[in-house]
């Protein structure tokens, strides 16, 4: 069969019989046209001449042309449910895809704030009053415990034993862990409980309607507060003091965890806090740690290259 014929075979098929989202017909369709001008210009042009080696060659002129490692995988996902749609129709006898493997993506390092970064969030930084108070809670909860955004923004009253300095949280899969926390910070969530069950009762007496909810974290409005206005308090503050990438809620999280292990923290003690149910999840963290000392190295060692 020529592989033009092959490949409108599969464009009709996947149109009607594969109840496929749009883009995904679109984007498979695309790639398997792509792949069958790559065969043309190799004067290949039938099914029955195709190798696993072509794909390869493929992949690798894709990976050279700048391609990330997970677009290459998703255009050889294309390729597979080709040649599937190929065998099942009795086109070809052959499954050359088993013999090909996406290529690696490349670990990300986690993003993380530096310490001089960090520390500007116990300066001076908050308006006054109970706003203030707010952002301040939120920033300090974030470094210092390394929950998640949902988890700060679920936390209960009934969660936090200043008594005990711990905080019970709730995370994924409703999985409880315990994390404990510091005198200063236990002082900063006595006050802000404070004011916070004093703005309630005020709004009350006034007949504002407030929301009936035992959540810590609740506006000058008396309104809960959502995940999305604690990524925007991150990014108030954070953003213009800060080199990071990216300054989300997730990369106070990251801070949590990198430099715990900087200060000779064990991982598996870190994993707990964290919540991680692997622990390959929370060893990303040494590479981090690692790349933090060859820095340290390189720029303190009288004998490292500076460059």
């Amino acid at each position: 069969m020529k592989i033009e014929e092959a490949i409108q075979l599969f464009a009709a098929y996947v149109s009607t019989e594969r109840r496929l989202a749009a883009g995904t017909i679109s984007y498979y369709v695309s790639e398997v046209e792509r792949f069958g001008r790559y065969l043309d210009s190799q004067e290949i042009h039938q099914i029955e001449e195709i190798s696993a080696q072509d794909v390869r060659t493929w992949q690798m002129s894709l990976m050279e042309d700048g391609e990330a490692a997970g677009t290459v995988t998703k255009q050889i996902a294309a390729l597979r449910a080709w040649f599937k749609f190929l065998r099942k129709k009795g086109y070809t006898d052959t499954d050359i895809m088993v013999k090909i493997s996406p290529p690696k993506r490349p670990k990300r390092l986690p993003i993380f704030f530096k310490e001089d970064e960090v520390e500007q969030i116990y300066d001076n930084i908050y308006p006054e009053g109970y706003d203030g108070e707010l952002d301040k809670l939120v920033l300090r909860m974030l470094y210092e415990t390394g929950m998640r955004r949902s988890e700060l923004a679920n936390l209960t009253l009934g969660s936090i034993n200043l008594d005990e300095l711990t905080i019970k949280v709730r995370g994924k899969r409703n999985k409880e862990r315990i994390i404990p926390i510091e005198n200063e910070l236990a002082n900063n969530i006595s006050r802000f409980i404070a004011l916070r069950n004093k703005m309630m009762e005020e709004l009350r007496i006034r007949k504002t309607t407030v929301a009936d909810t035992d959540r810590l974290l609740v506006n000058s409005r008396g309104r809960v507060v959502s995940d999305g206005m604690i990524y925007l308090i991150v990014e108030h503050y954070m953003a213009p003091r800060s080199n990071a990438e990216r300054t989300s809620p997730h990369v106070f999280r990251h801070t949590f965890a990198t430099h715990m292990l900087n200060e000779g923290a064990n991982i598996d003690a870190i994993k707990e806090l964290l919540g991680h149910s692997d622990l390959a999840a929370t060893e990303v963290y040494t590479h981090v740690t690692r790349e933090h000392l060859k820095e340290t190295y390189k720029h303190a060692h009288p004998r490292a290259t500076k460059k």
